[in-house]
Order: structure tokens, then sequence, then C-alpha cells
């Protein structure tokens, strides 16, 4: 249930604790790609003969299970839950109730 733009903390790993915002989510592969969190450092070629190689540092994805949403009332991390308002399904936060 995360999707892109929401707010998410990391609750395992490396970076336990760090927050940012969801900048790609990978359903199929059950992976989140989150701002600022995971860093890794690759390795760039030059591509034209005047420029140099460098090391960039690139966020990568996580697991979806390493991260709980924020909640933006209590901005604490908090479990989601759907409930039907007239016939849509909205996905709403467990600590205090409000719809994302």
């Amino acid at each position: 249930m995360i999707k892109k733009g929401q707010n998410v903390i990391v609750v395992a790993g490396k970076d336990k604790g760090k927050t940012g915002k969801v900048l790609k989510a990978f359903p199929a592969l059950e992976k989140v790609l989150v701002e600022g969190v995971n860093i890794s450092k690759r390795h760039q070629r030059a591509r034209k003969s005047n420029q140099t190689g460098q090391v960039v540092d690139k966020p990568m994805p996580m697991h979806v299970s390493n991260v709980m949403i924020v909640d933006p009332k209590t901005s604490e991390r908090t479990r989601v839950g759907a409930k039907l308002v007239g016939d849509k399904k909205v996905i709403v936060t467990k600590k205090s109730g409000t719809e994302l």
C-alpha cells in the first residue's frame, strides 16, 4: 500500500530511523526507492574524452517490509488500513484515522 510521494520511516537495516519521501515504488518486486536512504556508491565511466570518471551516490531500492508510513498528524510511524467511504475505498492510518 506504499505509493510514490508518501513519507516513510525506515524500521530495519543500516538506515533505521531515517525518514524520506518515496521516489518510486516497484510493486512486482515488493521494493521502494526512498530519497536519502540506502545510498550506494556507483562508479561512473567518463563519457567524453575531456570528462573524468567519478563516484556517484545513488539511492538503491529497499524491501517494502523495512519501511512504514509516517502518520501526517502525529509524525510517528503507523500501520494502515482500508475503509469504505460511500462507494470508494480509502487508505487510513491506524493511529489517528487520517486519510492518505
